[in-house]
């Protein structure tokens, strides 16, 4: 699962087929079908243009995509949030984080050991009592599309956007996060546990916010962009989309 994490980290692209072949080249005898148990256990999906690469709970409502080919000119305009796979010296974690797209600027975080909704709702209600967002970007997870989770949404008036199953690109901010903040941190420290990997994690993201520049953003910090002491010139993705 560690080999997978890294591999995926580094080629977000790759699907099934391609972990497994990078497996057995490092010496890993195993099936396409146990590398495909992994990666879903992991929570870990290829970024890439395929069908189904999201499993919404079939009782839960699915909103559009709102993003295509929408300006992102401000803070506070457009949030997201995405779950990624941690690492650690016995055993392995989930992280949620809520970032706002203009800025990079994280919000909040949760750490959790298993993929339930509570630590994702958690991390929503932090962020939604310092600032609202104008449209909130989330794949379409079972976390995500949740009763519980949509309506803190819905209750303050804010626009749900769900990416479209096999959008390679809506999420690209929180993908590029995820690998900061595991070359930056994550693989650098061999965090033991929980409650040493959340230490950890709260003195990256403080160092990530307020400290660490951003060549997207004239390398000035989430921070500096986010509360408007400076203005950041915008980044223009492959998708269309302005940032």
């Amino acid at each position: 699962m560690n080999l997978l994490d890294e591999q995926h980290t580094k080629r977000p692209f790759y699907g099934v087929r391609k972990m497994r072949e990078h497996l057995m080249r490092l010496g890993y005898s195993v099936g396409k079908d146990h590398v495909r148990t992994l990666l879903r256990h992991m929570g870990l999906k290829a970024v890439y243009p395929a069908p189904k690469t999201s499993q919404p709970h079939p009782e839960h409502k699915k909103y559009p995509y709102l993003l295509k080919e929408l300006k992102v000119t401000r803070p506070n305009q457009v949030w997201s949030a995405d779950i990624t796979y941690i690492r650690l010296y016995k055993g392995f974690a989930y992280l949620v984080a809520v970032i706002d797209w203009f800025s990079r600027y994280v919000l909040s975080w949760r750490l959790s050991n298993s993929l339930d909704t509570d630590f994702c709702v958690e991390a929503l209600s932090e962020a939604l009592e310092l600032e609202t967002p104008d449209i909130f970007n989330t794949d379409q997870g079972v976390q995500f599309t949740s009763k519980d989770f949509s309506e803190l949404l819905l209750g303050k008036d804010i626009q749900i956007s769900m990416d479209g199953r096999g959008r390679a690109l809506d999420n690209i901010f929180v993908e590029r996060l995820w690998r900061s903040v595991k070359y930056e941190d994550i693989y650098l420290h061999g965090y033991q546990n929980i409650p040493e990997t959340s230490s950890g994690l709260k003195e990256y993201f403080e160092f990530y916010n307020t400290e660490r520049f951003h060549q997207a953003l004239n390398y000035k910090t989430p921070w500096e962009i986010h509360s408007g002491l400076y203005t950041a010139t915008p980044e223009i993705l492959p998708c269309g989309i302005v940032s």
